[in-house]
């Protein structure tokens, strides 16, 4: 499956109302998101999937792939687009067995040889960080912007940098090589989400 990987949201519902969220996810793929990761972990699986049903109404209605965190269960009842998986999750091939060829799967990597053996194993994409502090994770291990770039050149296939990036701070990787970012509270915890999603996909353009 083609996909564009430029600015790619992980969404967080925390302490949002269920209708306040989809809006959020609404606007922000009308604002310019190319990818969108539903990340829950604290819902039920019946509540987990339902919510992927109806993100997957809003993300097919603006024709952007819909990514699954961890769970490929709930990946393959919603018919999403793929799963993301971190290094403690299950194994990638596993996940290739099961889903087939056609889906598209992420995987979380921090070292060169993370990343080639995920690529090994079937990924699409690497999520490589975290760049800054993120207070979407407790406990943050932070990339060096110069393994992120080596991690770039070792590897053929699209990676993006995560963690606690922001239209203000992004500039950090103006000379990286890599093929996007991805965000959470830059665009779930803005007062105006579609306009924080132009801005900053319209910044992450500038210094891809």
């Amino acid at each position: 499956m083609d996909f564009d990987i430029t600015l790619y949201l992980v969404t967080d519902s925390t302490n949002l109302k269920e209708d306040v969220f989809l809006s959020k996810v609404d606007k922000a793929c009308k604002g310019g998101v190319t990818l969108l990761q539903l990340r829950e972990k604290e819902r039920s699986d019946w509540e987990y999937l339902n919510l992927a049903i109806k993100v997957k109404k809003i993300t097919d209605k603006y024709n952007i792939p819909l990514i699954i965190d961890d769970r490929i269960d709930i990946a393959m009842a919603s018919n999403a687009a793929g799963v993301h998986l971190g290094q403690n999750d299950i194994p990638i091939n596993i996940a290739r067995k099961l889903m087939g060829k056609d889906k598209i799967i992420g995987a979380t990597t921090k070292t060169v040889s993370q990343a080639k053996k995920a690529v090994e194993d079937g990924a699409d994409y690497l999520g490589v960080g975290a760049i800054y502090p993120t207070t979407t994770k407790v406990k943050t291990i932070i990339t060096e912007v110069s393994t992120l770039n080596d991690i770039c050149n070792a590897v053929d296939i699209p990676v993006i940098g995560i963690g606690g990036l922001n239209k203000d701070n992004c500039d950090i990787l103006k000379d990286s090589p890599i093929d996007g970012i991805a965000v959470v509270s830059a665009i779930m915890k803005a007062e105006d989400t579609e306009k924080a999603a132009t801005e900053l996909k319209s910044k992450v353009i500038s210094i891809l």
